[in-house]
């Protein structure tokens, strides 16, 4: 989804509590990535890999000039065969120190064993985030969380969009004033979509 569809997706939510809770969410993603210098882990379920999700930040890392939002993609799955950045297995999250963050994505309650690990990330002093279920374990283990149940307005891969383009777009401005390309993107879709002024 490119900046100028979020910005889109935006205004068709304004008056909702998406655009608040996504950038709140997007703020606390970015505030703890950011001020530990990196360190972000993210995982979904055994039958829900958040590939998109892992894309998306990468992307907004880059254009944002925020590195530590590129997450490590944490793989139920992973084959020591797979390429690297494909190739990080659940042992990961048992190496979870203070300073990181964990960054869980699933849209159901996840099963014991991803608690067991989340659990522990959280004993070593990582800071845990989830994206899903607004209720259960796992929303009550997490320092912040960002409640998609079922049944709303939107799904949990739309909400991904908004976050991780929040995450990226509130990230510290360039030196000197100069505005970066993506943010006179987003100003120009967010000029092009407005209503026009009321005359008085």
């Amino acid at each position: 989804m490119d900046a100028v569809r979020v910005a889109l997706l935006r205004e068709v939510l304004a008056g909702t509590e998406w655009l608040g809770a996504t950038r709140r969410f997007a703020g606390v993603l970015r505030g703890s990535v950011v001020s530990h210098g990196g360190g972000l882990l993210l995982v979904g379920t055994p039958e829900y890999e958040p590939w998109h999700l892992a894309a998306h930040l990468v992307d907004e890392a880059a254009w944002s000039g925020t590195p530590e939002l590129a997450p490590t993609l944490v793989r139920h799955a992973a084959r020591p065969t797979d390429p690297a950045h494909l190739s990080v297995g659940p042992g990961r999250l048992a190496a979870a120190r203070r300073g990181e963050t964990l960054l869980v994505v699933s849209p159901d309650r996840p099963g014991a064993p991803l608690l067991e690990h989340v659990n522990d990330a959280r004993r070593a002093g990582a800071t845990i985030l989830s994206l899903g279920p607004g209720e259960g374990e796992l929303a009550a283990m997490a320092h912040e969380s960002l409640a998609v149940p079922e049944g709303t307005d939107l799904d949990l891969d739309t909400v991904q969009h908004l976050v991780s383009a929040a995450a990226g777009e509130e990230a510290v401005p360039t030196p000197r004033g100069r505005r970066r390309f993506r943010d006179r993107l987003s100003r120009l879709a967010d000029q092009l979509t407005a209503p026009p002024p009321a005359r008085w």
